[in-house]
């Protein structure tokens, strides 16, 4: 009887959105990525029309990438020994502050200069980047207590669409609205959505914490990193992952090509960052019937691949509507990967390790895009946009082969042969 429960449910689509707790987690990410998304854009394209440089840009991932990186592993230790809804409401807290901060000084009213405009969002900026720190380990740790193990899968691909779909209407509408109403109501829009995503997490239980120290602090948190690092698979897929994005972070320079290259302006920016979101959602969507993970570690590698060949195309690409669907495509291919990376973290991470293992992702994958935004940045004021572009996808392929030839081994194995990390070491 259990077996044939467990056969049901993996054949149902719908399974983890059938508990409650999980709905509510969902609408929580769903309107704070949305703001966080439309929040992105807006930033790249007013400092983008404040300065008309490529390294301006590039400065609002690094601002956001170094305090991330950072403080990630002790927001992995916090959010393992602190009571997950409390925090939650204190992350964005501090996030909608700074929001309204950035609201306050972009106003016409305040008439401030960009002398000292500049430094005041920056610094935003980077608060919002200890914010998230802390974030991205303490939904981790929720996630896993809010569902079944066996419905890793099924939750991962749900959360990765919600994400997802949050990310195709924030950038879109960030883009027209910033580029129909200006900054000032754009900035109204995602503090409202802040405020929305606060009331969710109202409505989460209070989860209480699955690991209570008993050593330094130090010795915690060098155990999550030693967890980690034992686990071959697992830093492998970080890896990949780090590196890829990194250098496919191309994205981050959405406002140049869009004004500079394409000429279709604020909306035609907002559509192409969304462009790439819908490809996930879509993705995401199909994958809910037909999950990649016969052989994950094979599929993953195909997914990465397929990301950087569509940076390379939708750099070298002169037509908007070409430019559009290579951006689908990539969105498509990172979905799966985001997919398959996010079920073998869960399936490998003990319950009472999520947050400080979260932090170790986080160091890795969370602050990847930001990083990746300063090197595109950086390469676009070296070798000029396009040349930059193309340089990250090849990088991307490069790495996608450099990571075959060392883990081909890999390649076979299925979802069932995942074992916790301590055994899954001897097959990589």
């Amino acid at each position: 009887m259990e077996e044939q429960s467990l056969i049901e449910e993996k054949k149902d689509s719908f399974a983890a959105l059938r508990f409650r707790e999980f709905r509510s987690y969902l609408g929580m990410r769903f309107f704070f990525t949305f703001a966080y998304q439309m929040q992105a854009v807006v930033l790249g394209l007013y400092i983008y029309d404040l300065t008309h440089d490529p390294l301006a840009l590039a400065f609002i991932g690094l601002c956001e990438a170094i305090p991330s990186i950072s403080i990630a592993l002790y927001g992995g230790y916090i959010a393992d020994k602190s009571e997950k809804k409390g925090l939650l409401l204190k992350i964005f807290a501090s996030v909608l502050l700074c929001s309204l901060v950035m609201l306050t000084f972009t106003s016409k009213r305040a008439n401030v200069e960009i002398g000292t405009l500049l430094p005041i969002l920056y610094s935003m900026i980077f608060c919002i980047g200890l914010a998230r720190g802390f974030f991205g380990p303490t939904t981790f740790s929720i996630m896993g207590q809010i569902i079944p193990k066996k419905l890793y899968p099924n939750g991962a691909t749900w959360s990765s669409s919600s994400w997802q779909l949050a990310s195709i209407l924030g950038p879109a509408a960030g883009g027209l609205i910033y580029g129909n109403f200006g900054i000032t109501t754009s900035y109204t829009v995602i503090v409202s959505f802040i405020v929305v995503a606060l009331i969710c997490i109202l409505f989460l239980k209070i989860h209480p914490p699955t690991f209570i120290p008993k050593e330094s602090i130090f010795k915690s948190l060098t155990e999550g990193v030693q967890f980690v690092f034992r686990s071959k698979m697992m830093l492998a897929a970080l890896s990949l992952d780090l590196f890829s994005v990194f250098f496919g972070g191309a994205v981050a320079l959405l406002p140049i090509i869009a004004i500079d290259i394409l000429h279709v302006g604020s909306e035609g920016a907002g559509y192409m960052r969304a462009a790439a979101s819908l490809g996930s959602v879509v993705t995401m969507l199909v994958m809910t019937k037909y999950p990649p993970m016969n052989k994950p570690w094979r599929n993953l590698l195909i997914a990465v691949t397929g990301f950087g060949v569509s940076i390379i195309l939708y750099g070298l690409s002169t037509s908007f509507y070409l430019t559009l669907f290579f951006l689908f495509c990539e969105g498509a291919f990172d979905s799966v990967s985001v997919v398959i990376r996010s079920t073998i973290m869960q399936l490998l991470t003990p319950d009472q390790m999520r947050g400080r293992v979260s932090a170790v992702n986080s160091m890795f994958i969370g602050s990847s895009n930001e990083l990746g935004a300063f090197e595109s940045g950086l390469t676009a004021k070296l070798m000029r946009t396009v040349p930059a572009v193309v340089f990250g996808g090849s990088m991307t392929l490069a790495i996608a082969f450099i990571t075959y030839l060392k883990t081909k081994n890999l390649l076979p194995l299925t979802l069932n042969d995942i074992k916790p990390a301590e055994k899954i070491e001897d097959q990589v």
